[in-house]
């Protein structure tokens, strides 16, 4: 009974209240000199008075007369130390390899606390993993707002927050709860004495070192000249014009067309103000990739390693397989199908044309995206690990270290097509028969369910047979002639014990009846009575291989309707419209014609170009878009007013350009689409648009002399954070990991990707003309995860009951959302949303290597005063990566130059 009661006692005192211990001490010694440490309890500080103990680790308080762990942070001549009254003396370390994350001194606010995190990196299969346990996992970066970071090992924090977080954080740790960015493990939290000066002293030495490489590595500036008071930007890969032609655009405006991208140098800072009034380079605005992503569910998301030093190979093998053994997409991209079709030429291109429409033709292009692979691509960047289906196309020999890639790539479960290619696997030789070069021949071709296909093709002039000692144990598809050797033009080889399996094609299936190859009426008539069953054959190799080839007719286009968010706004609107449309109804640009009406009737032509825009708000009825829904979370003063809304367009990014420049700025406009048929992404970039996802093109004005017209490229910052915070600001919902990724990406946690930004400005006088184009998966979970998959996961783990998203009522948050942001950073400038932007980003102690795996490892510290990158290096150098030149490929963690 005794020992009963004494368990009882514990555990009311130490089960029940640490939190409240915790912070009850806390609050009762924090304006003494005591500090405040969670440690392990093997190396708690001799002399500490130990508040609380638990599994192994401890809360301590120094004594008051002796308070070792008292840090008083203050500035010697270069140096950085701890000071106790024990006259203890810890080098932190020089200044150099200390950065700020914000960009101006920081004042700590009244009552809270700021606190030395210490971590390690943990690699590999030991990757911290929180121990079970009935409460959540806390997040280092939900609790506090960094400071200042030292790389190394210990990799240091300094942070601050309200006696609450801080207790939460301690809590936490004590009972392994805590979790830090990817690889890091807390090992010690101790509070810590800030003076002012010592972030002063941060900020001018990063000031100084900075202006000193600039110095050091000047750059001549070189001016486009645009006309008079019209400047136009738009969406290309490349921040810099240099080179860029002016072109006359039909509305008087100058338009530039990117020169190209240049590969920003780990050496070289472009790092500085904006001077916009004078210095015409740096108007260029910062435009993104939208990007469908993972072919997975929330709920498949597999455990992923973490290794800083492995090799493409290695890493591959951990991430890129299933529990069986098979490759799976877990990148966070859009689920790719490449093709290599050899040295770059002509001749290629028009060969990779001609293949991707025949492909296209067959596969669920809704799914995927279809990009041609260049040799040099194929030997540097990591795209195997997005890479559904490797097309080779050439009819050129492969050299040996491409070889090599794709055999890598087959090993590690990859499937691979051979069209006419002399690319084949061990055991296999691919013979010449110029009897058969260019003819059309009858194949047989046996399908996996054993039944067979006649058709007519038209042979390469080659076939496969078996090597010296070949052996190989062939799939079920195999294709051959009606001749008397029964020539093999298909032949299925299955490759490795992971899944891996490569079908090699001489049939010149990828052409069509029409080829110039086919000469004759005779053959053309033979190929195109087997114009359906060529479709057959590929579409069954096809799904062989792993693809879906479930056809779905392209939506057609629907009109317009013209809607407002609220009713004051209506007759005003109409008002202006009245003076603005040509007699016909019409309102012109250099993009498309909307013309206005009061009614829609069938016998209307609609095209990507001449869109019909439907007045009658009566009218109007979706099941997609509710109007009154949208209204409700609509609380702004300008943005979001008045809706142009389609259930299906070629892109709402061009649906505002005849509109952006007249309208009021009270009627804010925003374009929305259930659907896109021709979505736009950075550069070439393909943006699928399932239904489920929220896609919108939104119009914001800015003032040239303002915060954020100074720095543009904070637009697309602050457009990311609005989604994350539309939904992790309702109550109960703070919790779904939704973060931002830089420049304008937004994550689920550091995994994958749910949508990103696209940005397109004009300056027109005084004013920044700004299109925001953003899409994010709401409820569309497949190909990609989605918000409500989240959702849907969350109240499993913690048996909630948290409703789904409809993706109006997340739009109408969003817009709120920013436009309250964009007065914040308009009131106190960068510092105003950096600490929320922080709080939401995934890259809080990031360690990532430059240009690739063997380049040069840097440490993540934060944002510069313009919006862009900063990371540090090991000689302390701070370097500013723009997002124009560069990409982010978070599971390699690496910053690798973008390629056109």
């Amino acid at each position: 009974m005794l020992i009963t009661l004494c368990y009882l006692y514990l555990w009311a005192r130490w089960g029940r209240r640490p939190a409240a211990l915790v912070r009850a001490t806390v609050q009762r010694l924090r304006a003494s000199h005591c500090s405040f440490t969670f440690c392990g309890a093997a190396v708690q500080p001799s002399g500490a008075r130990v508040c609380l103990s638990r599994g192994g680790r401890v809360f301590c308080v120094g004594e008051s007369e002796f308070p070792i762990w008292t840090h008083l942070l203050k500035i010697e001549p270069f140096r950085l130390r701890i000071l106790d009254i024990q006259k203890y003396r810890d080098s932190i370390d020089d200044l150099n390899k200390w950065a700020l994350f914000l960009v101006s001194p920081f004042i700590l606010e009244a009552e809270h606390i700021a606190f030395v995190t210490e971590s390690i990196w943990v690699q590999g299969e030991t990757l911290q993993r929180p121990s079970s346990s009935s409460e959540s996992v806390v997040r280092w970066s939900d609790c506090c707002l960094p400071l200042a970071c030292r790389p190394g090992d210990p990799y240091q924090l300094i942070a601050e927050a309200s006696v609450d977080n801080f207790t939460k954080l301690g809590v936490a740790f004590m009972e392994d709860r805590l979790q830090m960015a990817d690889g890091l493990v807390p090992q010690k939290i101790v509070s810590v004495h800030l003076q002012d000066s010592t972030l002063k002293a941060l900020k001018d030495q990063a000031s100084n070192k900075q202006a000193q490489i600039l110095q050091q590595n000047p750059e001549p500036s070189v001016e486009s000249k645009p006309e008079p008071d019209v400047m136009e930007h738009v969406g290309g890969d490349d921040l810099k014009v240099l080179g860029a032609q002016p072109t006359e655009g039909k509305d008087g405006t100058s338009g530039r067309e990117p020169a190209g991208e240049g590969d920003v140098g780990v050496g070289s800072i472009e790092h500085c103000h904006l001077h916009l009034s004078s210095c015409h380079e740096c108007l260029e605005l910062e435009n993104s990739t939208i990007e469908s992503v993972k072919f997975a569910s929330a709920e498949k998301i597999p455990d992923l390693p973490y290794d800083h030093n492995g090799t493409l190979e290695d890493v591959a093998d951990d991430i890129c397989l299933d529990r069986e053994g098979r490759k799976v997409n877990i990148t966070g991209r859009a689920p790719n199908i490449l093709f290599y079709m050899g040295s770059a030429s002509q001749e290629s291109l028009g060969r990779f044309q001609e293949v991707r429409s025949v492909l296209a033709d067959c596969v669920d292009t809704e799914s995927y995206t279809l990009y041609p692979l260049s040799r040099e691509s194929a030997l540097r960047d990591p795209w195997s690990d997005n890479c559904l289906l490797l097309v080779i196309a050439t009819r050129e020999a492969i050299p040996e270290d491409l070889s090599q890639k794709f055999m890598a790539y087959l090993s590690q479960g990859g499937k691979v097509l051979g069209l006419c290619s002399p690319f084949t696997l061990s055991g296999f030789q691919v013979t010449s028969k110029s009897v058969l070069r260019e003819t059309v021949q009858n194949l047989v071709f046996s399908k996996a369910d054993q039944t067979h296909v006649k058709l007519s093709v038209l042979s390469s002039g080659y076939v496969y047979e078996e090597g010296p000692g070949g052996h190989l144990s062939l799939g079920k598809l195999q294709g051959h002639l009606e001749n008397e050797d029964k020539d093999r033009l298909i032949v299925q080889v299955p490759f490795g014990p992971r899944g891996g399996e490569a079908v090699l094609c001489q049939a010149h299936l990828e052409l069509p009846p029409s080829s110039s190859v086919v000469q004759a009426q005779e053959d053309f008539n033979l190929l195109k009575s087997s114009n359906t069953r060529r479709y057959e054959v590929l579409r069954e190799i096809l799904t062989t291989l792993g693809l879906n080839c479930d056809l779905k007719r392209a939506p057609a286009l629907t009109p317009l309707y013209l809607l407002p968010a609220a009713e004051e706004i209506w007759d005003p609107l109409m008002q202006w419209l009245g003076k603005h449309v040509d007699p016909e109804g019409v309102i012109k640009s250099s993009k498309l014609s909307l013309k206005f009406l009061s009614s829609y009737t069938s016998n209307i032509e609609i095209t990507p170009s001449a869109l019909p825009v439907v007045t009658d708000v009566e009218s109007f009825l979706s099941e997609n878009f509710n109007l009154q829904i949208y209204r409700q979370n609509l609380q702004t003063k300008r943005l979001g007013k008045v809706i142009l809304f389609a259930e299906v367009t070629p892109t709402t990014m061009n649906l505002l350009d005849g509109l952006m420049f007249e309208i009021p700025q009270e009627m804010g406009l925003i374009a929305i689409a259930v659907r896109q048929t021709q979505g736009k992404g950075r550069g070439s970039n393909a943006w699928l648009s399932p239904m489920g996802c929220a896609v919108s093109t939104l119009l914001v004005s800015i003032p040239l002399r303002s915060q954020l017209g100074q720095r543009i490229p904070f637009v697309q910052h602050l457009m990311s954070l609005a989604v994350v915070e539309a939904v992790r600001s309702i109550p109960e919902y703070q919790d779904i990991n939704l973060r931002v990724k830089w420049p304008n990406d937004i994550y689920y946690s550091n995994f994958m990707k749910l949508g990103g930004v696209l940005v397109n400005s004009t300056l027109l006088g005084e004013t920044f003309y700004i299109l925001i184009g953003c899409g994010f998966n709401v409820s569309n979970s497949n190909p990609t995860i989605c918000i409500n998959d989240l959702v849907t996961e969350y109240n499993k783990q913690h048996r909630a009951e948290l409703k789904p998203f409809r993706t109006d009522d997340l739009i109408a948050r969003t817009v709120t959302v920013l436009e309250k942001l964009i007065d914040t950073f308009q009131d106190k400038g960068p510092n105003g949303i950096l600490p929320l932007y922080y709080k939401y980003w995934v890259h809080s102690g990031q360690r990532v290597r430059l240009g690739g795996l063997e380049g040069p490892e840097v440490w993540i510290v934060g944002l510069d005063d313009s919006g862009f990158l900063q990371v540090q290096q090991e000689d302390g150098e701070i370097v500013t990566v723009h997002p124009d030149g560069n990409s982010f490929d978070m599971l390699r963690n690496l910053i690798i130059p973008k390629q056109q």
